[in-house]
């Protein structure tokens, strides 16, 4: 008989994580049957012995009760990574917060550029460590080709793609969008732009087409030279936005963290929000109560899109083959002090 074999030992021998090795032997599931067959014989084989801290009767039993039937990964694209007050950040705290209180375990873990362009699948799901997961914020289509071909549940939180049959929930960000700008009209303002790349996002271009249609409901004009992108690509934000000779006297800004960036680009041209040019922004997050003036902005709830997302991941583990759709969020305006009456002329 062997001593002091490791699981770290028995994790290389299989080429997957300490974690999958440690679900294996102690039955908590997110490994594949053949998998736990195999690191179990293998562990006794070598001669493996856990060790085991001694615990409390009444604790012991607790933890029993309390352990998660449940698996789940929270995988987001890194240019959605963020500090703390940040949209995604605090959309995946609660989203995090709410599969734990089911009790689901969550594993998280970054997709990186070159594994999202590359279409290379995340370790928590080759090692099949998960039992499903939940994608937070926008990937390429190439990799939504990969994601829509995985055994298990997948649920998009915060985009969509019409081009694949997979749950997604989702603010309402038409209804944001012809929010923002009616608001606007009825401000008195008849030249609106739009600050976001379209097509970015799902909600990027579902915003705009709300902005389009406001326009159009008015009888105003859209115009394109006022339709200003915020990214380099379709990824980072750009720090200082290229604005056209002429202005109008309004924006609709796709996200408050480009309104902010806006307002700034604004200022350094000797404008002033809101005297001379409006701004409003969406999502309502921190950035959008830091900037000067604070920013109007439609509210996404943060709370009911996490809820919504592990209520349909834990709808799609219970019960094979369901499926909802696309649930939406309902919008709400938050009025602040970034936009007013345009000037006379």
């Amino acid at each position: 008989m062997k001593y002091g074999v490791k699981m770290a030992d028995i994790a290389k021998e299989f080429n997957v994580s300490i974690v999958t090795v440690s679900n294996a032997l102690s039955g908590r599931g997110g490994v594949s049957a053949a998998l736990t067959q195999a690191i179990t014989k293998r562990a006794a084989e070598l001669g493996y012995r856990p060790s085991v801290p001694r615990k409390p009767r009444k604790r012991a039993m607790q933890e029993k009760n309390e352990t998660p039937r449940y698996v789940v990964g929270v995988l987001t694209s890194e240019i959605f990574g963020g500090d703390k007050g940040t949209f995604y950040y605090e959309l995946i705290q609660r989203l995090t917060r709410t599969l734990k209180s089911m009790p689901m375990r969550v594993v998280h873990e970054t997709i990186s550029l070159h594994a999202e362009s590359e279409g290379l699948i995340p370790a928590s799901v080759s090692e099949k460590s998960v039992d499903a997961v939940i994608i937070v914020g926008q990937v390429r289509p190439n990799y939504i080709k990969m994601l829509i071909r995985l055994p298990i549940p997948v649920v998009f939180l915060d985009f969509y793609d019409e081009h694949c049959d997979i749950d997604s929930i989702v603010s309402d960000s038409y209804y944001g969008g012809y929010l923002l700008t009616d608001y606007l009209i009825g401000l008195g303002h008849k030249e609106i732009g739009f600050v976001g790349t379209v097509m970015a996002t799902s909600s990027i271009h579902d915003r705009f087409m709300g902005y389009v249609k406001a326009l159009m409901s008015h009888g105003l004009q859209y115009e394109e030279k006022w339709t200003i992108p915020d990214r380099e690509g379709t990824a980072l934000l750009k720090l200082q936005l290229d604005l056209p000779e002429e202005l109008p006297t309004a924006f609709v800004c796709n996200c408050d963290e480009t309104a902010s960036r806006l307002i700034a680009t604004l200022k350094a041209m000797g404008k002033r929000v809101p005297e001379d040019i409006s701004v409003v922004g969406y999502d309502n997050y921190m950035v959008s109560d830091m900037c000067v003036p604070s920013i109007t902005t439609v509210e996404v709830n943060l709370e009911l899109m996490a809820t919504a997302a592990a209520d349909i991941v834990r709808k799609k583990l219970e019960t094979p083959n369901y499926s909802e759709g696309k649930r939406m969020i309902p919008a709400k305006l938050i009025q602040k002090n970034s936009a007013a009456a345009p000037r006379t002329k």
